[in-house]
């Protein structure tokens, strides 16, 4: 099962669309930890000088996130925390080329991500969604990853 981790494995640029603004300078590097029992994610950016305030205000950089699997259900944990002080724990599954993410923040804040590679495994077209009742869902933003270098 951990094996399909090996897709995320090295350095990624990475650009999304918040609020209708492009945004790109991001980066992220997936690598195993700990002897391949964990793949570690951190991600940064170097924001352009006419980004809106409200969203550098809100920018999570530094992000760092493990993944683990729990064996039993074949699920992954998702481990996250941010630079704003943010610690969530997600489920994730990574099943051929659909990558998924979900949990809930709070009684009132549920959150989920869809990615999808590309044949070559060198693009991901993502997006984060929120809902207040895991049942009525709204795009927080769209991600794209591409592939720099392989781990």
């Amino acid at each position: 099962m951990l094996a399909q981790l090996d897709a995320l494995a090295g350095v990624w640029d990475m650009a999304a669309t918040i609020g209708g603004q492009d945004l790109s300078g991001a980066w992220s590097t997936f690598e195993w930890i700990e002897d391949g029992a964990f793949l570690r994610l951190r991600a940064d950016a170097e924001l352009p000088a006419d980004v809106p305030e409200e969203l550098r205000a809100n920018a999570p950089f530094p992000v760092t996130v493990i993944i683990g699997l729990d064996d039993s259900s074949e699920r992954f944990g998702y481990l996250y925390a941010d630079g704003r002080g943010v610690h969530r724990v997600y489920e994730m599954t990574l099943e051929g080329s659909e990558w998924s993410i979900w949990g809930q923040s709070g009684p009132e804040f549920f959150q989920r991500f869809f990615g999808t590679f590309s044949d070559d495994q060198n693009t991901i077209d993502a997006r984060w969604e929120f809902s207040p009742d895991g049942e009525t869902w709204e795009l927080d933003f769209e991600l794209t990853y591409r592939r720099r270098s392989s781990r």
